[in-house]
């Protein structure tokens, strides 16, 4: 085997690797609470569901925190997941409320947040501006350094490709 080949193969191996013991880590939490939407105005209703009881489980909703009071979890269609609803009170204060549902079964306890707002966060939001990454980007939106930066690469990757070539053949370097 080359050594070119050994390093690519290696340096893939190492990636796979790195990306199957990283992976864990972002797996979500699909038993919790799923608030929708999760901001509201006062005076909204919001629908929460939840896989945490099972395929046809029931739960107790609890939304006393943003004053709306009990309502209760139902089997749902929808992946077999306990769906509920409420209704925010128009008196409700801006701030984040914790929504808890209790499976019939179990007693399993799950949590989701809720937001109120006093404007609605409906209204599509459209990003101004360059993306502040901290790479790349930091002289500006300058056209004549962002030519001069391509017109670099491709004078390295033409004298690189060269190189690789004059080897392969056997010409030496």
């Amino acid at each position: 085997m080359r050594p070119t080949t050994r390093l690519l193969t290696g340096s893939a191996l190492a990636v796979a690797a790195a990306g199957l013991v990283c992976a864990p880590a972002y797996a979500g939490d699909t038993d919790g609470l799923e608030v929708f939407p999760s901001s509201v105005v006062p005076g909204d209703q919001v629908t929460v569901n939840t896989a945490a009881c099972g395929d046809g489980g029931t739960a107790a909703g609890d939304a006393s925190a943003v004053g709306a009071g009990a309502f209760t979890l139902a089997p749902s269609t929808h992946e077999g997941d306990a769906i509920g609803q409420f209704r925010v009170p128009p008196s409700a204060q801006p701030g984040t409320y914790e929504i808890v549902a209790t499976c019939a079964e179990g007693g399993r306890r799950v949590t989701g947040d809720l937001v109120v707002t006093l404007t609605s966060q409906r209204q599509p939001v459209h990003p101004r501006g360059s993306v502040k990454t901290g790479v790349g980007g930091a002289l500006g939106p300058d056209p004549v350094q962002t030519a001069a930066g391509v017109a670099a690469l491709a004078v390295a990757a033409a004298g690189g490709t060269w190189l690789l070539h004059r080897r392969a053949r056997g010409d030496g370097i």
